[in-house]
């Protein structure tokens, strides 16, 4: 059965562009075509599409308002289009915040560098969000944060749950119940497609002195990391930053890769220096997971507590895989609770991480392996 998709978009233009683009593979139907939010919310209840692409400006209700009504009344997967500016980054986190669960740009020519690509991109996003058939509404914790910014998190904010797999224990939720004793100097998160949601949900819990430097690489555009990073440094006890080159790492700060470029780290002093580079065209991420971890192997060895959470593909695989190989530990978030089981599922799947741990108990598993349980 195909997929069935709502575009919403107040151009006539651009849904009938994504609707061609959608309805050329096999997999997706274009069910209904909508021009503002309180179109997308009523058609939403009468289609039941598996997945809607959201425009974010449109006159009547915006894409924002839209998308908390929707995850309120008819919980369904939402892709949302968005420029490549400072305001549209706040309003894309904005409509992630409300329960979005993935995003591209809304001119094609930045979603890749031909038009072929492009499109392939799309489709394999939308059949992406699709395939997750069943959503459940999950509550969202009230966590302390250094300021009096709201969380934004939405207490109805739906969460996709994949099916299980049907052999062995695969990508099922496992959670230590008590750390190995290992030291560490360093913390990695890799994540993709569902990480700006669930990077929030783990680094809001962790208290203002955590105990390593924490380095975050999440796919984003160049224009999106330093909004996102000033978003979770708003809402963390912990400080985050969107990494520069020769930042000087530092307990209880978290460094995001910036956008377009690829991050390294370095052993210098006492806990390490950020080096931050060019990307080079052939590069299929920028930043790279796989890049990062690498860099990591070789400075850090097996001081290293590495985590794979959600996202398409398989970026941080063989960069696991490097550090698994100097001692290091790695875990992937579960399949239930990914937006997307991709780049955990890859480390998993693989035998490089040991554990498959849900999105709720990943903090507390962070907290409790690193000494702070």
């Amino acid at each position: 059965m195909a997929i069935k998709v709502l575009i919403v978009d107040d151009s006539g233009f651009f849904r009938r562009r994504v609707s061609e683009i959608v309805n050329q593979d096999p997999e997706l139907e274009v069910v209904g075509m909508a021009a503002n939010g309180l179109e997308a919310v009523r058609m939403t209840a009468e289609l039941k599409p598996n997945v809607i692409t959201m425009d974010i400006e449109m006159p009547v209700m915006d894409g924002i308002t839209a998308v908390r009504k929707i995850m309120e009344s008819t919980p369904t997967p939402i892709l949302m289009f968005s420029s490549l500016t400072h305001e549209g980054a706040k309003a894309t986190l904005d409509a992630l915040d409300a329960g979005a669960l993935d995003f591209l740009p809304k001119r094609f020519e930045d979603i890749a560098t031909n038009k072929e690509a492009a499109v392939q991109l799309l489709q394999q996003r939308v059949r992406a969000l699709g395939r997750r058939r069943v959503f459940r509404p999950v509550s969202r914790p009230v966590t302390p944060a250094r300021s009096t910014f709201s969380s934004g998190l939405s207490s109805t904010q739906a969460q996709v749950e994949a099916p299980r797999p049907a052999e062995r224990n695969v990508g099922l939720g496992v959670v230590p119940t008590r750390a190995s004793g290992k030291p560490y100097k360093l913390l990695l998160i890799g994540t993709s497609t569902g990480g700006p949601v669930a990077l929030q949900r783990i680094l809001t819990r962790f208290p203002a002195d955590y105990p390593h430097p924490i380095v975050l690489i999440q796919h984003m555009p160049a224009a999106f990391t330093p909004a996102f990073a000033a978003r979770l440094n708003s809402l963390c006890q912990i400080e985050v930053k969107e990494a520069t080159n020769g930042d000087a790492m530092r307990p209880g700060c978290a460094y995001l890769a910036p956008g377009g470029m690829q991050m390294m780290v370095e052993r210098a002093g006492v806990s390490g220096r950020i080096k931050v580079v060019a990307g080079t065209p052939d590069m299929n991420y920028k930043p790279s997971v796989d890049i990062t971890f690498a860099s990591a192997a070789k400075a850090f060895g097996g001081d290293v507590l590495s985590v794979i959470l959600t996202g398409m593909g398989a970026d941080g695989r063989e960069g696991a895989r490097l550090l698994k190989s100097a001692g290091a530990t790695i875990w992937a978030q579960d399949e239930a609770s990914c937006v997307v089981y991709g780049m955990p599922q890859a480390v998993t799947v693989a035998g490089i991480s040991s554990h498959s741990i849900p999105l709720d108990n990943m903090a507390e598993a962070i907290l409790r392996e690193s000494g702070r349980g």
